[in-house]
Order: C-alpha cells, then sequence, then structure tokens
C-alpha cells in the first residue's frame, strides 16, 4: 500500500478527491520516490473512484507537462481496476477485474517478480487488509490536520502488529513510514 494522510490520519477531505494537503509534501524527494516506485512496478492497483481521478489526471495535458516522466510511467504501467460497477477501462493498459479481488491480488503476487502497488483506494485497501494481503505499507504524513475527512484507517478493521522497517523525513515537513506485516 502506498498512501498520503494528514497527521490526524485522514487521506481524503471531506470531498471526495479533496486531496489538497498532498501539496504540503510534494517536492522533489517524492518526486524522486515516485519514479522509483513506478520502475518496480509490475502492475499498479485501484479501487474505482481512484482509478477514475487518477485516470483523468495523469492522462491530463497538465500531468504531461508538469510531471512528463511520471506521467508517462503511469500511462505505460499495466493496471487493474476493481469495481462491481465499472465495465470498461479506457486508461492504456488497464483491465477491470470485477470479483474475488483478494484471489486476484493472491495469484499476482505468486506469479509476480516486481512491486504491486495499490494507491488510495480505501474501501478496496479495507479488503486486503481484512485477507491480510498487503506485506508492506508505505505512508507519507503530511503534517497538515485536516480536523475531518476520510480516514486511512476505519474503526473495525482488524487490529493487526506491524514493524517498522523506515522512517525518512522529507525536506517538506511530511515523513514517509514504512511497516512490514510479518
Amino acid at each position: 500500500m502506498w498512501n498520503l494522510m494528514s497527521l490526524d490520519g485522514y487521506f481524503e477531505g471531506n470531498d471526495k478527491w479533496d486531496l489538497s494537503f498532498h501539496t504540503h509534501v510534494w517536492g522533489d524527494e517524492l518526486h524522486q520516490l515516485s519514479l522509483e516506485q513506478l520502475q518496480s512496478a509490475e502492475c499498479l492497483i485501484f479501487g474505482r473512484v481512484t482509478y477514475e481521478g487518477m485516470a483523468a489526471y495523469w492522462t491530463s495535458p497538465e500531468s504531461q507537462k508538469s510531471e512528463a516522466e511520471i506521467a508517462r510511467l503511469m500511462n505505460s504501467i499495466p493496471k487493474i481496476v476493481f469495481s462491481k460497477t465499472l465495465k470498461s477501462a479506457t486508461w492504456n493498459n488497464t483491465r477491470v477485474v470485477s470479483e474475488n479481488a483478494s484471489e486476484e491480488i493472491r495469484k499476482l503476487k505468486a506469479q509476480g517478480t516486481k512491486d504491486l502497488y495499490l494507491f488510495g483506494s480505501a474501501n478496496l485497501s479495507e479488503t486486503f487488509m481484512t485477507d491480510d494481503l498487503f506485506d508492506e505499507y508505505k505512508i507519507c504524513v503530511s503534517p497538515v490536520i485536516l480536523g475531518s475527512g476520510r480516514p486511512l484507517f476505519r474503526q473495525g478493521i482488524s487490529a493487526q502488529n506491524l514493524s517498522l522497517i523506515a522512517a525518512h523525513p522529507l525536506k517538506t515537513g511530511g515523513v514517509i513510514l514504512r511497516y512490514t506485516t510479518s
């Protein structure tokens, strides 16, 4: 899992796709990390809402200008969107899977040689947390208190002990935390 969240635990503001707090941590270091992650990725994983937002942004002329290298990678890497309502995907190299998300991830993990990254996708993340499918949580904490929004970890998810494998402070004031589940 790769996600950004506010200091008080929200990965999204009160409105869907309200990610304005991301600008507080974006800079050269996250740019470089994004490139490294994408270069090591076998596949990108999304739920429908995150997929629609990411597809709209990374295929836009704005992203082609401001983040050309990241946009090139985002548009070329294979992607899977898990959705019961989406019937087709127009973003390059994307396939839709409508059933058995956890089973599909287990197969990909068994076959793969590179990393799978899930971005955002709160509902899908909860499914994968419940089914113990994450090997690593990589979370960038933004030095912002939102006060409300959509929490990254909702009440009621299963308890899980994690081991810190790295903590990397950013010049922007954010901190990237990496936890393993084993």
